[in-house]
């Protein structure tokens, strides 16, 4: 016979873990997330279990106790309790305590248990978390295993806690959203805190609070940050200041002053390797580059070799190309294939570059290392300062003309020493009297008449002394007199307008098309004639629409209104299929920072921050209005094709 214990209602038991099941009065229907039960799980572990559960028996189809008990309130550690099981912190049939109800209705109290309860006030919750660290001495990592969250959760707890009291207290009023208080903790300064609320009275979103917090500072995706690195920075004594609330791209450097300071140690350290490296007469280290310097610029030119090296190379070359071929779909070479490769590889190591600077040139001129806007470092070579400029005497011997004498050598009026000359013999001083200046502009002026005429019935010609007037403007400034053809070309400085767009995909485009022809084009502006003159359609074509495309600008400048110009820059855009997304795509920096709230991306940026309307927009192809190029006009299609 078995005797049944009595149990009144109110009565504490423990019963075992396993004998403790969800009870189906239960008023809550939406499961507890694995990130509650972890924390409930955490603080049973380090603290025990604080709250007993509210059980019922559960009764058999006889009426009778079945031995299982029906958790009516505490579901959450119940499953808490069934996870440390689980991890065998605990054994299964672990001793629960346990508050027997047999008088509430089980639903009733379920709902009450979930419904008349205020939660804490976050800032309570984070100043509480503040005081656990700064009294008990506990670490982020302590404090998270003790209430089950991450040791980032609990260091975000912990910056919100440190906010000014002022602002903690406008937030407890509800004065400042979450999101505002996370801004303002991007940095523990109380003071400039204070500062910035005040400034931003009209305008306290979220982006705004965190980029006045930050502006004294340079973001890791700062060029200088790029360039000497977080690693190196720390080394030297720099603290970084991190947002532990949104994605900060590796925080903010808050040394200002020594980053400059390594940057400028670490370009002029490249500067002075470069110099002896290559033997430059000079070398400078400088952050941007110095426009308006006044310096020319020569370029590398193909290295001059005998008709034996250009053999040998050849058959090197050709020999590389049929081992790939053969080799191609093989993984893993035969070591003696592997062993021509390198051999391949050497030989024509040992031939050097196949363009180079005339060694004169090296010994006179110089170089600037400036850091390019991907935080790496850029080498600008050949710059030839005024001074250093060969004297007049050796500009002739290298056949440059000179005021007076023409490309060839010969007087400036003809052959022999004067215009009208002639065939007088020297003897006859009345002969040899030149021309006066009057007659001279009136026999040049028939010249040049009967010259454009000429011209006007070679269209090739017409071409080729066009591309050869704005080739001496593109790559030979110092000698852009030397055509009879005058054409002006201004090519603006758009960095100036947009820090940064020489180094976008579009600019190093025209930089290395730039070095390419320059490499091709002779070194004296006399002889660009000559190759020019013979350059084949095709080629003469593409020099012309280089040389040309320096003198496009579709800049909207206020001080410089030129409506019809930028008409045509649109049209020249649609008749061109201008695809700006190959170039520029909306960052925070380049756009999305900078527009106002009536911009129809204000939304996004207000809802998830700019950082997150960078990551939304990325890789979309969006434009904004002023990008945005027009399909081409029929006619202009049907000119085209």
């Amino acid at each position: 016979m078995t005797v049944q214990t009595v149990i009144e209602s109110g009565a504490v038991i423990e019963a075992p873990l396993n004998k403790l099941k969800k009870s189906p009065k239960n008023a809550r229907r939406t499961p507890h997330s694995e990130a509650a039960i972890e924390a409930l799980a955490g603080s049973i572990a380090a603290k025990g279990l604080l709250q007993a559960l509210v059980v019922e028996p559960e009764v058999g189809e006889d009426g009778q106790p079945t031995g299982f008990w029906w958790v009516t309130i505490g579901e959450g550690r119940r499953l808490a309790l069934l996870l440390r099981a689980k991890r065998k912190d605990i054994r299964k049939t672990e001793p629960v305590r346990c508050v027997v109800d047999l008088i509430n209705d089980a639903h009733e109290i379920s709902l009450d248990e979930n419904v008349t309860r205020s939660d804490m006030h976050p800032a309570d919750q984070f100043e509480a978390f503040r005081r656990l660290a700064e009294e008990r001495g506990l670490s982020a990592e302590d404090i998270g295993a003790r209430f089950g969250v991450s040791a980032q959760v609990v260091r975000q707890r912990l910056r919100l806690g440190a906010v000014s009291p002022r602002l903690m207290a406008v937030y407890r009023e509800g004065g400042l959203a979450l999101d505002q208080l996370m801004a303002f903790a991007v940095s523990e300064d109380h003071g400039r805190q204070e500062q910035v609320f005040d400034q931003l009275a009209f305008n306290r979103s979220a982006g705004a609070i965190r980029r006045a917090m930050t502006e004294a500072k340079v973001p890791a995706s700062d060029r200088r940050a790029m360039f000497v690195g977080a690693e190196a920075y720390g080394e030297a004594g720099g603290s970084i200041l991190r947002d532990l609330f949104t994605e900060d791209g590796g925080g903010w450097f808050e040394d200002v002053g020594l980053l400059d300071r390594l940057v400028t140690e670490k370009l002029e350290a490249i500067a002075a390797e470069v110099r002896e490296r290559e033997g430059w007469k000079w070398a400078v280290a400088s952050l941007d580059y110095p426009h308006g310097h006044g310096l020319r610029r020569v370029y590398p030119h193909a290295v001059e070799r005998s008709e034996e090296e250009r053999a040998r190379i050849a058959a090197l070359a050709e020999e590389y190309d049929a081992l790939v071929s053969r080799w191609e779909a093989v993984e893993e070479l035969p070591p003696e294939v592997e062993a021509r490769f390198q051999e391949i590889d050497a030989a024509l190591e040992a031939f050097g570059e196949a363009s180079a600077y005339d060694p004169e040139e090296v010994a006179r001129g110089g170089v600037f290392v400036i850091l390019g806007h991907d935080g790496q470092a850029r080498i600008e070579r050949g710059l030839i300062r005024p001074e250093d400029e060969p004297p007049v005497a050796e500009a002739e011997a290298d056949g440059e003309p000179t005021a007076g004498e023409d490309a060839d050598g010969e007087g400036a009026y003809g052959a022999g020493d004067d215009p009208g000359a002639g065939s007088a013999e020297p003897d006859d001083e009345e002969a040899l009297a030149p021309l006066s200046e009057r007659l001279v502009l009136d026999l040049t002026a028939y010249r040049t008449v009967g010259l454009r005429d000429a011209v006007a019935g070679d269209p090739t010609l017409a071409l080729t002394a066009l591309v050869h007037a704005l080739a001496l403007k593109a790559f030979y400034p110092p000698y852009d007199q030397a055509s009879c053809v005058e054409v002006k070309l201004v090519s603006a400085y758009l960095d100036g307008h947009a820090p940064g767009v020489g180094d976008s995909p579009a600019g190093r485009r025209i930089a290395e098309r730039h070095a390419a022809w320059a490499a091709r084009l002779p070194r004296a502006a006399s002889e660009a004639w000559d190759v020019v003159l013979a350059l084949g359609s095709g080629e003469l074509l593409e020099l012309l629409a280089h040389c040309v495309s320096l003198g496009v600008s579709a800049v909207r400048s206020p001080l410089d209104r030129k409506p019809e110009a930028w008409n045509h820059a649109d049209r020249l855009a649609s008749a061109a299929g201008l695809d700006m997304t190959t170039t520029w795509s909306p960052t925070a920096e380049r756009y999305l920072a900078r527009v106002t709230k009536p911009r129809i991306l204000e939304a996004v940026r207000e809802a998830k921050g700019e950082d997150a309307a960078e990551q939304l927009l990325a890789g979309t192809g969006w434009l904004p209005p002023l990008l945005r190029t027009a399909p081409a006009s029929p006619v202009a299609v049907e000119a085209a094709a």
